[in-house]
């Protein structure tokens, strides 16, 4: 890569080179130097409160470091319903393992690589960055002739969604609600699914047993995300590995001593690792079933994931303190029959998955096995359903099940206006016509409708690649336009 390709931005005149979009990418470079990542949002809160101060605002903000700025209408347009800009405040923080980025203090890095603006060993930010530099840039946009708007900045949106959960609304006048939280171009997200993680703990006795440990481990999986990936029906880690330990305890008797797999609930899991113990004159046979089951899978996910190794490796003999019967009895039994994977079809959008759950993470040590579940669905009564099941399941084998980070889902409204407008006006302004998508995964809109049901939700914005890793990479062009499109849209209003 030459000099003029790869160009870290150092000052705010080298990204307001870029147009359009000049005060935006201003604002978005000022935010990057606040440190900003979930759960380290009070430092970016005041900024915002500050801002609003300076240029005369109405601002409030709340324990949680939501942050609600309000602009009244231009002369003329008072009695239009009001349009909100929302977005949150949090940023993934990911940065390459020999960096030295301390995301408690430092900067984020900016450089501009052609049309892409990305960051120097870190995640970017633009995701939900973007949406905080439109805002402000909107806010302070004097020639612009609008309707009362009203900016909402959430919280810790990546770790569980708390600042929407906790967001007062008694004071929100608006009607439009513009998410900017979307990363594809062109689509306009008009519903999304709820969703919970699930714990399970069952409790687990061991005892002595003498023989030889031996090391699987599953590997190759393409994993990807529990809302976006899961209807591509890729395998799961954990899922395969306790199929495996079913087969050979079945089969060949052998003990385990531990099990660990995936990394986060919402993540389908792409590696897990187990220790067994076995009568070591029984090696050369279970290596041979695992080769068989290798080949078994292989085919199985010959479309989705064509690179399944399945491994076995000797480690030591001696004394190993390995569950008991009865619990890996317990463990089998459970983890092989909970649900996984998607459970129901949406019945009126082809192709959409309705309700599904993803096993994420699995462990078994010490005198427990523990899993993390992510659970979603579009309609509520059939989450509740799930959880049910699983409660149920988990009562069966004398384990503990609890529910956190419920967040409800956003129903997809068949008549919006806003929705209307935007489609007619994107294509007069781009001659291109807009897609209306419902999404699986899981969007703040569903707390705004909990607390305001009247409102007309959107959630677009520009293009980004790689969110939520190093990679992350936000198109200028895209900014452009998008920023342009909601300047637009709010110079025209809302036809009601």
């Amino acid at each position: 890569m030459t000099e003029l390709q790869l160009e870290t931005v150092s000052s705010q005149t080298a990204l307001s080179k870029m147009s359009l979009s000049d005060r935006v990418f201003y604002y978005f470079e000022e935010i990057s130097k606040i440190p900003r990542g979930s759960g380290n949002t009070k430092e970016i809160s005041d900024y915002c409160v500050e801002f609003a101060r300076k240029k005369g605002f109405f601002v409030r903000q709340d324990e949680w470091n939501n942050v609600v700025i309000r602009k009244p209408a231009s002369y003329g347009r008072e009695k239009e319903a009001g349009i909100i800009i929302q977005g949150h405040l949090d940023m993934v923080a990911e940065k390459l393992p020999d960096s030295l980025h301390d995301f408690l203090k430092d900067s984020i890095e900016l450089i501009t690589e052609g049309d892409f603006l990305t960051a120097k060993d870190t995640t970017l930010g633009a995701d939900d960055g973007i949406a905080v530099a439109m805002g402000l840039a909107l806010l302070e946009d004097d020639k612009l002739s609008h309707p009362c708007l009203e900016v909402i900045f959430t919280s810790d949106e990546e770790t569980g969604m708390d600042g929407a959960m906790n967001l007062d609304m008694s004071d929100i006048t608006g009607k439009y609600v513009l998410n900017l939280d979307s990363e594809t171009e062109g689509i306009l997200t008009a519903g999304c699914a709820g969703g919970a993680k699930v714990k399970t703990v069952l409790p687990l006795a061991r005892t002595e047993y003498r023989g030889l440990c031996c090391g699987i481990v599953i590997t190759g999986l393409k994993g990807g995300h529990s809302g976006a990936e899961i209807d591509k029906e890729r395998a799961n880690a954990d899922i395969l590995m306790i199929r495996l330990l079913r087969m050979l305890y079945k089969e060949e008797g052998i003990r385990l001593f531990s099990l660990s797999g995936g990394g986060k609930d919402n993540a389908i899991p792409r590696e897990c690792r187990c220790q067994i113990i076995l009568d070591s004159g029984h090696f050369d046979k279970i290596k041979e079933k695992i080769s068989c089951f290798e080949e078994l899978i292989r085919k199985e996910y010959a479309s989705s994931d064509s690179d399944i190794s399945v491994q076995m490796i000797k480690e030591e003999e001696g004394i190993f303190q390995i569950l008991d019967e009865q619990s890996l009895k317990k463990v089998l039994f459970y983890f092989y029959n909970i649900p996984n994977g998607v459970i129901f079809m949406n019945q009126d959008i082809k192709g959409l998955v309705e309700t599904s759950l993803n096993l994420g993470i699995l462990t078994v040590n010490s005198h427990k096995a523990e899993c993390y579940i992510s659970v979603r669905s579009s309609v509520a009564s059939r989450k509740k359903l799930l959880l049910e099941k699983l409660a149920d399941m988990a009562e069966q084998v004398g384990a503990k099940m609890s529910v956190s980070g419920e967040y409800p889902e956003w129903s997809f409204r068949r008549e919006s206006k806003l929705r209307e407008t935007m489609i007619k006006l994107y294509y007069e302004m781009y001659a291109e016509e807009l897609k209306v998508d419902v999404i699986h995964a899981g969007l703040e809109c569903g707390y705004l409708l909990q607390k305001k049901p009247e409102l007309d939700i959107i959630s677009f914005g520009p293009q980004m690649y790689d969110i939520h890793t190093t990679e992350e990479r936000l198109s200028i062009s895209s900014t452009n336009k998008i920023y342009a499109f909601v300047k637009r849209l709010i110079e025209t209003g809302i036809k009601e």
